[in-house]
């Protein structure tokens, strides 16, 4: 190699000679001009035999190029769920003024959330309120606010991120929480995934959460469904299928 001059190494189209593996490894400038004339003279080459390197079209895409062509996977199933109210949290994320009520999909969810909310109450289920960065319990929906003595923590999409959510729940002894709340994609995903991963089960009635669209509520019920570890303390549901 050391004795081809530079306009070789620039241009081996025009000295179309075989170098060896060793040469070829040696030599990074004379690598990439080799490998630059391949894929304009082969394109879509799928390997290069003997120097073990991939170039393929195929290869070469990503999520976003194949975007349009992907088809959602099978709708996870909703299953009932009996709960004991003893040792059980409803969280109730985010319903304030700032986000539900921007959100239509929220709003028209309202209406069913505050009949479950009044459900779980009457079977003395805990009632855990969330807010958002610098929300407020006055900023909590009329319909479903609070009553004054249930606990209220705020923080971001992570409700257990520094706050005392843990604590509230393990002094009384709650094994199983059910998180609803806006958005989708944001607290309900995270403090499900984060109760999940702290051994709590979780029930995620997927009519009482939210988001902007469609599709986040959709991604969000097939992530916590199929996602690692903590999948298997999640049961979907819907509110009328979960008995106290």
């Amino acid at each position: 190699m050391n004795d081809m001059k530079r306009e070789d190494l620039l241009a081996p189209a025009a000295n179309e000679q075989i170098w060896t593996r060793r040469e070829f490894v040696a030599d990074p400038l004379a690598a990439c001009a080799v490998m630059k004339w391949i894929h304009k003279r082969l394109p879509g080459l799928v390997a290069v035999a003997g120097f073990g390197f991939v170039a393929s079209t195929a290869f070469a895409q990503t999520i976003v190029d194949e975007w349009t062509n992907v088809k959602a996977p099978p709708a996870p199933q909703l299953k009932p769920v009996t709960v004991d109210p003893k040792t059980t949290a409803l969280l109730m994320l985010d319903f304030m003024n700032q986000n539900c009520g921007a959100r239509p999909r929220c709003i028209a969810s309202l209406p069913a959330v505050r009949q479950f909310l009044a459900e779980a109450r009457a079977k003395q289920v805990m009632i855990v309120y969330a807010t958002g960065p610098g929300g407020k319990v006055a900023d909590t929906r009329s319909e479903v606010a609070p009553t004054g003595s249930e606990p209220v923590v705020t923080a971001g999409p992570d409700k257990f991120l520094n706050t005392d959510l843990d604590k509230i729940l393990k002094d009384k002894g709650i094994q199983t929480v059910i998180t609803i709340g806006t958005a989708a994609e944001g607290a309900v995903l995270y403090t499900a995934s984060a109760a999940g991963l702290r051994g709590l089960k979780v029930i995620v009635p997927v009519d009482g959460v939210s988001a902007e669209s469609v599709y986040p509520e959709q991604y969000t019920a097939w992530h916590l469904a199929n996602a690692p570890v903590f999948s298997r303390n999640v049961t979907l549901t819907k509110m009328d299928m979960v008995k106290f």
